[in-house]
């Protein structure tokens, strides 16, 4: 087969492998539309549980309570068909890699996924209760707490990157160590440029108090503990493979 087949068959497999994804992702999307009301209040129900009794959002654009709810339906059909999604890069990608790559990048692409969904748990679970808490009880006596749906879907879904990103710092080490970038004396030599920096971060991505910046940085810390700990297992286990 020539390198023209060979790429015209590569550009094929890519076109199938993207329209599955498509249609995955849509078909999902079609069975969850007639509950977006429901996926909706369900994303709220952190902040609506922190507002005063007779507390409620609003809606300050005509097409607001139809757009938002369908934004948060693509989000949760995007989530639910992330397997599905993963499977269908991997298959296209797996055959290019050597043996050992394929051990590697397999479980560390199934990995990122857990942790970032766990990151996003944790944000919904634990961080948007003491954050609504929070702004609920500072407000000043006689200011109503009523968010625009739009720009409370928008304050979730950055929360929502930066925690499940922030999740990725184990993924993110073991590479690292493992493409020979750096190695685990170094990252233990950075610990305290990385707490700082975690700080740094949690105050940018988080809303201005110091707790829901100490529930990003602690577990950004705790989890960039957790890389160098697995990266010096596998760099240790290598070293006795090869001896």
């Amino acid at each position: 087969m020539s390198t023209t087949d060979t790429f015209i068959s590569h550009m094929i497999e890519l076109r199938d492998r993207l329209l599955r994804i498509i249609i995955g992702t849509v078909l999902i999307t079609v069975v969850l539309f007639p509950f977006a009301n429901e996926i909706y209040q369900f994303l709220a129900s952190p902040l609506l549980n922190s507002l005063p009794l007779g507390g409620q959002m609003i809606a300050t654009d005509v097409t607001t309570p139809f757009f938002v709810p369908m934004k948060v339906v693509l989000l949760a059909a995007f989530m639910i068909s992330l397997p599905h999604t993963l499977y269908q890069i991997w298959a296209f990608v797996a055959p290019g890699l050597y043996a050992h790559e394929r051990r590697l990048i397999g479980p560390l692409v199934f990995a990122s996924t857990l942790l970032f969904l766990l990151g996003m748990a944790f944000a919904y679970y634990l961080v948007f209760p003491v954050v609504f808490g929070f702004i609920a009880h500072t407000a000043p006596e006689g200011v109503a707490v009523m968010t625009d749906i739009g720009k409370y879907l928008d304050f979730a879904m950055t929360l929502f990157i930066a925690f499940g990103l922030a999740f990725e710092v184990p993924v993110a080490v073991i590479l690292l160590v493992s493409a020979g970038v750096v190695n685990v004396a170094t990252l233990r030599g950075a610990r305290s440029y990385v707490i700082v920096g975690a700080f740094v971060i949690g105050a940018i991505f988080t809303p201005p108090d110091v707790i829901s910046q100490v529930m990003l940085a602690v577990p950004l810390w705790v989890l960039y503990e957790t890389g160098i700990l697995v990266a010096s297992l596998l760099q240790r286990r290598n070293q006795q493979q090869l001896h």
